[in-house]
């Protein structure tokens, strides 16, 4: 199994527990976007937008740059690659679990062999 940077696993999830940043990842995910494009379909305040940026920037999940007075931001894909990769190493561990329950089931029992 791979090792992760604990650190990081734990922040990138954190930043994309919050409905208003996994709304702000969704939109990066087709291409950068400046603060005020991000905050335009949010029900809250710049202010608040640039926090949770902040929170997402922390985690690594998004790279932001400033030309003139526009920042704009965007997804960086390597942390968002190994959220990927914990989550699929889980999904392979459960599969081959219920792989062996299903196998396990699926002998015959004591009853059945004596027949």
């Amino acid at each position: 199994m791979l090792q992760y940077n604990q650190k990081r696993l734990d922040q990138a999830f954190h930043a994309l527990s919050d409905p208003g940043r996994r709304a702000m990842v969704e939109r990066l995910s087709f291409g950068p976007a400046s603060v005020s494009q991000l905050a335009e379909p949010l029900p809250m305040t710049l202010s608040a937008v640039v926090q949770h940026l902040k929170v997402l920037e922390d985690a690594g999940l998004v790279k932001s740059r400033k030309t003139g007075r526009v920042r704009t931001c965007a997804l960086d894909v390597g942390a968002m690659s190994q959220v990927e990769r914990w989550i699929a190493d889980r999904k392979r561990f459960w599969a081959q679990q219920y792989d062996q329950v299903e196998a396990y089931l699926a002998k015959p029992g004591p009853e059945e062999t004596d027949r």
